[in-house]
């Protein structure tokens, strides 16, 4: 651990950690670091790989009412008694805003070089359309210098659910009048930071924002529909298309992508029914995304089941969506059961869960990443999420989470898996940096890789940050050895 402890001194220190925190963190993060044998799992990546941690602008930002920044739809949502499982909002979250050179500074101790997160669009364009708001692009600006003084890629996603209320009161992404104006601040946003940003993804999981949002009811907006639903996904997917041609009008050099939350389907038995039930509940979160992306319409299976609830869809929309991917981001947390007897859900297996009650299923991701690689002619894929919730406690300024380091040591060996196997994918980010605002659940629920004391906003790393530091280290030194497979764009095989 000597090594470890010396590359700690070799840059910035976190926030609040010094020598004799140290010398404690070597002494307790021993037997996690190396029963996990870091060295090896790192040994089976390229070199180049990326390693990163991940955030979104509601979830940490706060300063919701400073600089020109307009309302969006969850502080609208926060505002509803029972909303949100604590009564809290975003309002203040982890005051990331003022505290980013902190942050950053954070994630460069860590050792990662990548940092993914969101840009708030109220923050930018108070409206959702007219003027921009020039003091929340410099906190852009500054947050995108930062990181790339301390050599970490900044990975910007334009869309993680804050939608302007302005917007939402003339019908959201129902209207669609919304796509055009997404178009529009894509293109704001890479006319700006195009040319500073590693890579820039349209949306962050629209099957949340159309199902939890419009039908089940449960996120911003809150909405109880399931036409609306399907019409707001044909929505997302169209703005996505038209903001991809708009920011390459603009000349953006970043590669441009989008980012799905995806799970194998397991059947609840092996009954014809359940069989029945998993394939179209598959058909719903993942082929509804992927194969108007990737192969330029919608599964017929889904469309006839959904009858009369098929959204509208205008000529010349699907050719619009089909635009070259640059790369796919996938976020994985779990996998899902589907059957005739219960609706989808994850699994009630008796196994580990994590707070969430999702299962710990490593195995899925290797599953889910293998299976999209023989359904579809793919881009580079990236991880853009994994990361489990854990009840941690703060005991004597250490906060020991030994269930989060295995299911990040697990996470990242089936990952592995998948490159062996010839998936093409190029990088892994962390949710999260640090706890956060988890959506309807409030602060009830903490992701973080780092803790943080929501009332003193003091951060504190666990010991999973120990444990993924080192691992960012051996990575960076590790020969490579994982292999990766040429794919290209265009149609599925």
């Amino acid at each position: 651990m000597k090594a470890v402890t010396a590359y700690w001194r070799s840059i910035d220190p976190l926030p609040g950690v010094n020598d004799t925190m140290l010398m404690k963190s070597d002494e307790r993060s021993t037997n996690a670091v190396f029963s996990h044998d870091a060295g090896v799992l790192a040994e089976r990546f390229p070199r180049s790989f990326v390693w990163g941690v991940a955030t979104s602008a509601y979830q940490v930002e706060g300063a919701a009412h400073e600089d020109g920044r307009g309302d969006s739809i969850w502080d609208e949502f926060c505002r509803r008694p029972g909303a949100i499982k604590d009564g809290s909002s975003g309002e203040r979250a982890c005051d990331h805003y003022h505290r980013v050179a902190e942050d950053i500074g954070l994630m460069a101790s860590l050792g990662v070089n990548a940092y993914r997160f969101s840009l708030a669009w109220p923050r930018v364009q108070p409206l959702g359309a007219g003027n921009w708001n020039e003091q929340g692009f410099e906190f852009y600006d500054r947050l995108l210098d930062g990181l790339l003084e301390r050599g970490i890629a900044p990975y910007l996603t334009l869309y993680h659910w804050d939608l302007p209320q302005s917007l939402q009161q003339g019908g959201g992404w129902l209207d669609r009048d919304t796509v055009g104006r997404f178009a529009d601040y894509a293109a704001e946003v890479a006319r700006r930071f195009g040319s500073r940003a590693a890579a820039i993804a349209t949306h962050n999981e629209p099957w949340v924002v159309a199902i939890l949002g419009h039908e089940a009811g449960t996120f911003a907006p809150g909405l109880k529909s399931r036409k609306s639903a399907l019409q707001v996904a044909h929505h997302l997917l169209l703005s996505h298309g038209l903001a991809s041609q708009a920011m390459r009008a603009q000349h953006c050099t970043a590669p441009l992508g989008i980012v799905l939350n995806q799970s194998p389907i397991h059947p609840a038995t092996d009954s014809p029914q359940d069989l029945a039930r998993a394939r179209l509940d598959d058909g719903l979160t993942i082929r509804w995304y992927m194969d108007p992306l990737l192969r330029g319409r919608y599964p017929e299976d889904v469309l006839a089941f959904l009858g009369e609830d098929a959204p509208q869809v205008a000529p010349g929309d699907m050719e619009a969506i089909r635009q070259p991917l640059d790369f796919l981001g996938i976020n994985y947390y779990t996998r899902n059961l589907s059957g005739t007897e219960a609706p989808l859900g994850h699994v009630e297996s008796g196994k580990e869960v994590t707070d969430m009650g999702w299962e710990v299923f490593p195995g899925g991701l290797s599953e889910l990443l293998m299976r999209l690689q023989a359904d579809y002619r793919l881009p580079p894929l990236y991880i853009t999420e994994n990361g489990a919730a854990y009840r941690d406690r703060l005991v004597d300024g250490r906060v020991a989470d030994a269930d989060r380091i295995r299911y990040l040591q697990s996470h990242i060996a089936s990952l592995a898996d998948a490159l062996e196997s010839g998936v093409d994918v190029r990088g892994y980010f962390v949710w999260s940096l640090i706890d956060n605002f988890e959506w309807a659940d409030g602060y009830t629920k903490r992701f973080g890789l780092v803790y943080v004391d929501y009332a003193t906003q003091h951060r504190t790393p666990k010991d999973s940050a120990l444990w993924y530091q080192a691992f960012c280290l051996r990575a960076r030194a590790a020969a490579g050895g994982g292999s990766r497979a040429t794919t290209g764009q265009g149609n599925a095989r």
